[in-house]
């Protein structure tokens, strides 16, 4: 008999929007929770599905990243089905489509509840209030329910009710500030959206305690996570160097505070890169020794750490003549062969291709009903006694009506057909059946 995976059995409601709170479900999911979207077709949720209303076909190649990542530049007839970033992070879990404030449609939301171990929601502070879905409410209808809810601010402060995407509340968790140029300012950062990542990461974390938790006592429990408070802890450090010295660090760009040389060289090619960190005196020694430059390592501007921060741009520009007659991959296999800690800067192109990725088989295919066949990122790590599930691309909107309806809540054909009739069910969303009716 097959082992189960861990979360099997586990249910989750899953209320998420953009990034951070579907990566929570989706790692849920992967380890075998039942994860089932709870999605409106009168208020499409942000940049969830890709841009609602999409944009016409014509215009895709001339946007941004974010709408030039429809299958094959085509948004399609619903574009919601055929974004990227909906179909990585939508794997391994149910769609249906359900409107608390129309009618009936607490009475679904209830059911659903009732039967369900998890609900996940990352909206600002006040909409599930507003809905009156909050957690004395949900957990009145089970007392056994988690609920981890992941406002940007968190559920108390002034800013509880301040809304915010990963680049606005990394910059007010003082992230932007450390990762700017310190010839420049903080407009030289670009956003890098690490927050949702992050935050994705800590409320799987969370929801799994608080089912330990559960495990022990009978009893559900609210999360309050904040995302900005977990974006502060990820630059303890600094925060800690401020209260104990009173110092504001600014930024290093790519430097570090206390050892050199460490930074981004170019290399031979157009616009090809490699970082390299250097620690110890015997890492330093070392790298010399590969660049055929064994002298350098007693040469008194280099001989110490100290004497190296000290000269880093002479040292910077000793290891770029270096580099500059390699490739990055040939420059970190080099290095990394001597002890050296270096890693190539690749484009996402060239990550795809890695050789070590493939021979891990990292990327797995997947084919979904509206994008064909795809490789997807894999999980979070990999664990021996059962593998994590892989099994089913992102759902299409609504795919699920029917199973969730009728074999999970038990309403009949009869009442099936009222909830399509009062707007709950569907595969689109509302705008769209307006536009395609002119």
């Amino acid at each position: 008999m097959a082992a189960k995976l861990p979360l099997e059995g586990i249910r989750v409601v899953d209320l998420t929007v953009v990034w951070a709170g579907p990566t929570v479900t989706m790692v849920l999911g992967d380890l075998g929770a039942q994860a089932i979207r709870v999605e409106s077709r009168h208020h499409p949720p942000g940049s969830t599905r890709g841009i609602l209303p999409p944009p016409p076909k014509e215009a895709v190649p001339r946007l941004g990243n974010i709408a030039r990542s429809y299958v094959n530049l085509d948004p399609g007839e619903r574009p919601w089905n055929r974004h990227a970033m909906f179909n990585w992070h939508g794997r391994n879990k149910l769609s249906m489509t359900l409107d608390v404030d129309r009618p009936r449609g607490m009475e679904v939301f209830r059911r659903l509840v009732e039967i369900s171990d998890v609900l996940v929601e990352n909206n600002a502070a006040g909409l599930v209030e507003r809905l009156g879905i909050d957690y004395p409410v949900v957990s009145a209808w089970n007392p056994r329910l988690i609920m981890l809810r992941m406002p940007p601010f968190g559920l108390s402060g002034p800013y509880k009710y301040f809304q915010g995407f990963g680049s606005t509340v990394e910059a007010g968790a003082g992230f932007v500030w450390v990762r700017h140029y310190p010839d420049s300012d903080p407009t030289s950062a670009t956003p890098t959206f690490h927050m949702d990542a992050a935050s994705g990461a800590a409320g799987a974390f969370a929801v799994l305690a608080a089912l330990h938790y559960r495990n022990r006592t009978g009893r559900g429990m609210l999360i309050d996570l904040a995302q900005a408070e977990n974006m502060v802890q990820h630059i303890g450090e600094i925060i800690l160097d401020y209260t104990m010295n009173g110092r504001v660090q600014g930024s290093y760009g790519n430097r570090h505070p206390t050892v050199a040389p460490h930074g981004v060289y170019r290399c031979r090619g157009e616009d090809r890169w490699v970082a390299i960190s250097v620690f110890t005196d015997g890492e330093f020694s070392a790298l010399c020794q590969t660049m055929g430059r064994p002298e350098l390592a007693a040469d008194p501007r280099f001989s110490t750490r100290e004497a190296r921060q000290a000269h880093q741009d002479e040292l910077d520009r000793v290891i770029e003549s270096w580099t500059l007659t390699r490739s990055p991959q040939e420059v970190f296999e080099l290095l990394q062969r001597a002890g050296v800690p270096a890693g190539p800067v690749l484009t996402e192109a060239d990550a795809y291709a890695d050789p070590h990725v493939r021979a891990r088989r990292w990327f797995k295919p997947m084919t979904h009903p509206e994008c064909g066949t795809h490789e997807y990122p894999g999980h979070l790590w990999r664990q021996s006694e059962v593998p994590l599930r892989f099994e089913t691309p992102a759902p299409c909107l609504g795919e699920h009506n029917e199973y969730v309806y009728k074999e999970l809540l038990g309403y009949s054909d009869a009442d099936y057909e009222e909830f399509v009739r009062l707007g709950h069910i569907g595969t689109d969303y509302v705008f769209a059946q307006r536009t395609l009716a002119g």
